[in-house]
């Protein structure tokens, strides 16, 4: 029952993010609905390649119950090819145009890397949160840069790059490599005056499949940070591998996981399938 009742003191918390001058409390963990604007992204129900079907797909998400909308334009599976800046920008703009026509004021959040596009969407767009899967290792202007834009940054763990995480990924101790490398990436972002700052394991970016699983057990270990917790393992390869099912078939997979993962402390679920991890979170709350 240890892990039980420790659930129910993280969201005592009350643990928040400002967005653009809203707070979102957490004591209630919120969904980040997926949106990508690329054509190769390993789950093709999460690609909306043109802003009509970025629009529809977003109003699914939020009559749903989504809190956050995540927008991507660069793939980040294992292999993925790079694009560049200005490319980026080319999949971003029409469907951050498209989107905040509809939606002007909904919390939405831009999946990028780069300080050049993070600075961009938020003066633009009024985007309210910027989700670096390098946590700023991949473009040294970054952390600066979040510093100056006083945004809420999601900054996760991934060893090496994209092209190839998944080679042959080595730890010490994966939970103790990864939370080492949080303490150190959240002491730079202190100096520079940032407070909303969001940590995210990074399930399958360098990690084997028993490493993931490692993470997801102890996951409640970082919240010794005192920091938000995201965790994205929607139809992820640890869940589809494992069960021996394609990712189109690994929504039940998905909803063990979160589970898991509430039990262990997530603040926020960074999902394909707002629907079930809305229920999921109902559930969860119901019973802790």
């Amino acid at each position: 029952m240890k892990n039980f009742s420790t659930s129910g003191s993280l969201l005592s918390k009350n643990l928040s993010l400002n967005l653009g001058g809203t707070i979102m409390d957490l004591t209630t963990p919120r969904i980040m609905g997926i949106l990508n604007t690329t054509p190769d992204s390993f789950y093709p129900e999460s690609r909306v390649p043109g802003p009509g079907q970025a629009v529809e797909r977003a109003g699914e998400m939020i009559r749903q119950g989504a809190d956050i909308l995540d927008i991507g334009a660069v793939s980040t599976r294992p292999g993925a090819r790079e694009l560049s800046e200005s490319e980026e920008l080319e999949r971003l703009i029409p469907v951050l145009e498209a989107l905040r026509a509809h939606y002007p004021d909904f919390p939405m959040s831009v999946d990028t890397w780069r300080s050049g596009v993070a600075r961009f969407v938020t003066d633009r767009f009024g985007i309210q949160l910027i989700n670096d899967i390098s946590a700023g290792r991949l473009d040294p202007e970054m952390f600066p840069v979040m510093a100056r834009l006083g945004i809420p940054y999601v900054i996760m763990h991934m060893q090496g790059t994209p092209a190839g995480m998944q080679d042959n990924p080595v730890y010490n101790h994966v939970v103790d490599d990864v939370l080492r490398f949080f303490a150190e990436r959240v002491y730079q972002l202190r100096k520079l005056g940032m407070n909303d700052i969001v940590i995210d394991p990074g399930f399958g970016f360098g990690k084997t499949l028993d490493q993931n699983y490692q993470l997801l057990k102890q996951l409640d270990l970082f919240r010794i940070l005192e920091l938000p917790i995201l965790v994205g393992i929607s139809r992820k390869s640890m869940i589809y591998r494992l069960l021996d099912c394609e990712p189109d078939q690994a929504l039940n997979g998905t909803t063990a996981a979160h589970m898991a993962a509430l039990m262990q402390g997530a603040n926020l679920l960074r999902v394909h399938d707002v629907a079930a991890a809305k229920e999921t979170v109902k559930i969860f709350m119901q019973i802790y």
